[in-house]
């Protein structure tokens, strides 16, 4: 299947024209408060790590099931009163045994489910409503795995662009307390492809 191309980049080309009074180039500010990483998500101290979680978020493999077993029984038990989340929604419980304080899950798009913009659209979506809910919950640090590039089968440079584009636009349009965001990569391939975004 091809790679599907969208306009997730075009937000973030249309906020380069911006600048801010002082002269600054507000892309360059943006990109100043995201981080790439090659490490265990499980490791990170930050306020909240982010979930690639299913819909039931129950855990399962991967990343899920590497959070749940660090985070310990309780995330479970917590998870089982959220009713789930539908693919690209995101829902807040505590970090339990984590270093993190809290964890974001949100269920990305499993990707031959869906046509090019819906794809692209639901994935924004998933960095966009984690963003919203540590906002909502008055967190500076936030940590994203690579939502979606595993078993769900997107793209990994298409899966990054939209990524870096969807934060960054939310970092300009929000007067967020949001201070950093980290994406924390496994393979060596992942942190080259963030590399060359940031």
């Amino acid at each position: 299947m091809g790679r599907k191309k969208g306009g997730a980049l075009e937000k973030i080309n249309v906020a380069c024209i911006y600048q801010f009074n002082e002269g600054e180039n507000m892309i360059g500010k943006v990109l100043s408060k995201i981080s790439v990483v090659q490490a265990d998500i499980t490791n990170m101290t930050v306020d909240a790590i982010v979930n690639a979680a299913n819909e039931l978020l129950l855990g399962g493999g991967g990343v899920d099931g590497a959070i749940h077993r660090a985070a310990g029984p309780e995330l479970l038990a917590e998870c089982e009163t959220l009713g789930g989340a539908k693919t690209g929604e995101a829902k807040i419980t505590k970090g339990y045994n984590l270093p993190a304080k809290f964890v974001i899950h949100t269920p990305g798009p499993i990707y031959d489910r869906y046509g090019a913009r819906e794809a692209e659209e639901l994935l924004g979506s998933c960095y966009r409503e984690s963003l919203m809910r540590a906002e909502e919950n008055g967190l500076k640090t936030v940590a994203f795995p690579c939502i979606s590039t595993g078993i769900f089968g997107y793209p990994k440079e298409d899966a990054a662009r939209i990524a870096v584009a969807t934060v960054s636009a939310f970092l300009i349009s929000h007067e967020s307390g949001i201070e950093h965001v980290t994406f924390v990569v496994f393979s060596e391939e992942d942190l080259e492809i963030y590399q060359s975004l940031l």
